[in-house]
């Protein structure tokens, strides 16, 4: 009865070892063709961007000289990128690390030092 058991047992670990396999690898699929299409919609929306930068560039150099127009574009979006850094460091700054998991260890009873006795 105990062999039945555990040749039962040993059975159905296996099968849901196989089973976890199957979906993990099935959902890596799935996840690695999100993956693949929002790298594609990066792609997309960086050429949209690019061609939308230009056509502002031409738009402006039908008032003005074409270089001093690319240099208006070139500056707005540095003054973009500049405040979207500054955003992006506050964000940063607001990280904490993690506390609980520092007073926990904090916590440890000078005990688990072997170098020291114990009172």
């Amino acid at each position: 009865m105990f062999s039945s058991l555990s040749a039962n047992l040993s059975t159905l670990v296996r099968q849901e070892i196989q089973l976890a396999k199957a979906e993990a690898t099935t959902e890596a699929k799935k996840a690695g063709t999100g993956a693949g299409m929002l790298a594609g919609a990066a792609v997309a929306g960086y050429l949209v961007l690019m061609f939308l930068s230009m056509a502002l560039m031409w738009a402006l150099g039908s008032v003005m000289h074409l270089g001093w127009a690319a240099l208006i574009v070139a500056v707005v979006w540095a003054v973009v990128t500049a405040i979207l850094a500054m955003m992006g460091k506050k964000h940063f700054d607001r990280i904490k690390g993690l506390p609980q998991t520092q007073e926990t260890v904090q916590e440890i009873p000078p005990t688990l030092n072997p170098s020291k006795e114990t009172p």
